[in-house]
């Protein structure tokens, strides 16, 4: 009998080579997509993708959706509050083990296993300590598409925004920016391979810039990076 599994899907091409991978090996039972959404835009929270994209992510997959829905700029107590109770509405449908697709921050799964915890979940981790330059050029090789949907200006200018992932982009990225954007440099939306029945459609829209603004928490902020979330802004990549 397969393992049934919550799969956290943030709509990018990490999640999307995760997903593949543990379809392939066929051990877990995916219950249903999990995504944080951000309550008041309805965004994907951080990749600030529309929910109707989500939804026909899912749809095209053949997947149950999820979405957590998470209130403008959460501190992390009301993050970890919203996800206690989503996780123990699970663990009543007999869910046992939550995937991932992070790949080496140390910290951020700690976190996520220490919370897994608290719900008697257990955590998977299928690209863990994999070669970030290896992986994304397996992504490419098996036929998936994604699109830049947002860059942290401390790493990448807003003309890396709204440009598809293939080898020109790899190769335009500085030296300091990790080829799958591990470190949060950048986030993307994929829309084409093999775990969709077909493309995804959508159009682009205009480029915008945000900078967020400190919540009154002392609590680190759901995104950290080793500079405060506040420093530097963000360009989005609008998709219709």
């Amino acid at each position: 009998m397969k393992k049934k599994a919550i799969f956290n899907w943030s709509s990018g091409k990490d999640s999307a080579l995760t997903l593949y991978k543990i379809l392939q090996e066929n051990e877990y039972e995916i219950e249903t997509l999990l995504t944080s959404v951000n309550s008041q835009y309805q965004r994907i929270s951080m990749h600030g993708v529309r929910i109707e994209l989500l939804e026909k992510q899912a749809e095209l997959m053949g997947l149950p959706l999820t979405k957590m829905m998470i209130p403008e700029m959460p501190t992390m107590e009301i993050y970890d509050e919203v996800m206690r109770k989503t996780l123990l509405e699970f663990k009543e449908k007999g869910i046992d083990y939550s995937i991932f697709g992070d790949i080496f921050l140390e910290d951020l799964r700690k976190y996520r296993e220490d919370k897994l915890a608290l719900a008697n979940f257990t955590g998977v981790f299928p690209l863990w300590k994999k070669d970030t330059k290896a992986l994304i050029e397996e992504f490419l090789e098996l036929g998936f598409k994604t699109i830049i949907v947002c860059v942290n200006e401390k790493y990448l200018g807003k003309e890396f925004v709204g440009r598809v992932i293939d080898e020109n982009f790899i190769n335009d990225l500085p030296p300091n920016v990790d080829p799958c954007g591990e470190n949060g440099e950048f986030h993307t939306f994929t829309f084409d391979g093999p775990i969709f029945s077909k493309p995804v459609p959508f159009e682009l829209g205009e480029i915008v810039y945000r900078k967020y603004e400190p919540t009154n928490s002392s609590s680190n902020d759901v995104c950290k990076t080793e500079d405060s979330p506040y420093t530097y802004g963000f360009w989005y990549c609008d998709l219709i």
